[in-house]
């Protein structure tokens, strides 16, 4: 009788560290896809004030030298844009490369509850 009502308690234990696992997951799946969702609008705003300001740059270098040397002034433009275009990207894989590890606070609970069952780690509780 007293091994089936550990073998319980043990059970009811597990269940309710997985359940609390599975919450801390959800948790951070929901704020990483807000976080995209930030980056991605914020993205989309500066990507349409930023055409709309390039578009601008580029007419008034072009007017400004179409008298006299409208071709250097065009491709010095298009240079310019190509080289802003890969300076951003590079910049962005970059952040990319660098952000958080998804669900990372999960896995780190989750192998210190492995340590903990194996008899390797210490109680939550301490």
């Amino acid at each position: 009788m007293a091994l089936t009502a550990a073998v319980g308690r043990i059970g009811t234990t597990l269940v309710a560290m997985a359940r609390t696992r599975l919450e801390l997951a959800a948790v951070e799946v929901q704020e990483e896809a807000q976080r995209v969702l930030g980056y991605v609008a914020w993205a989309l705003l500066a990507a349409f004030l930023g055409a709309g300001a390039l578009m601008l740059v580029a007419l008034f270098v072009i007017v400004l030298f179409w008298d006299t040397h409208r071709l250097l002034a065009i491709g010095a433009m298009a240079g310019a844009f190509a080289l802003a275009a890969v300076v951003i990207l590079l910049q962005v894989r970059a952040r990319f490369a660098a952000r958080p590890r998804m669900m990372s606070a999960t896995l780190a609970e989750l192998n210190k509850d492995l340590a903990f069952i194996k008899g390797t780690g210490v109680s939550h509780e301490q």
